[in-house]
């Protein structure tokens, strides 16, 4: 079980895993062993609730295709146990940052303050720039 909020998990059922090569170099081993993950997740055949269902699709994450399936591939690690973790944490952290909703901007207009400090900086600079002007000598 995959916990995504205290009151959303996800079954192991649901969740994909296939062992593959990893790309790259590698040594030895490289053609032997399969040491990369392979992650698919069906958003549409889920258990997940509909908020969060609409919010991923809504995404638009390499991760997820057309399809609504999240396929994630890792390889970063030499073991196949630690690209497995490696590859539910980044499922799982994908899955909660589609449910953070966004505080609205409010509009607000500049201070009388700072209104004031901008045009004295203005004039200020404004005069400094007339005094580099030519001197005319009569």
């Amino acid at each position: 079980m995959l916990q995504i909020s205290n009151q959303v998990g996800i079954p192991a059922s649901e969740i994909e895993v296939n062992a593959i090569r990893a790309q790259g170099a590698g040594g030895q081993n490289v053609n032997k062993v399969s040491s990369a993950v392979h992650l698919r997740f069906d958003i549409n055949a889920s258990s997940l609730p509909e908020f969060y269902k609409e919010k991923l699709l809504a995404l638009n994450d390499r991760h997820i295709s057309k399809e609504g399936m999240i396929i994630i591939k890792a390889q970063q690690y030499r073991t196949q146990e630690k690209n497995k973790e490696d590859a539910l944490n980044r499922l799982q952290a994908l899955i909660q940052s589609a449910a953070v909703t966004h505080k609205k901007r409010k509009a607000t207009k500049p201070t009388k303050g700072s209104k004031l400090r901008r045009l004295d900086s203005k004039t200020k600079q404004g005069r400094l720039k007339a005094l580099r002007g030519n001197i005319n000598h009569d």
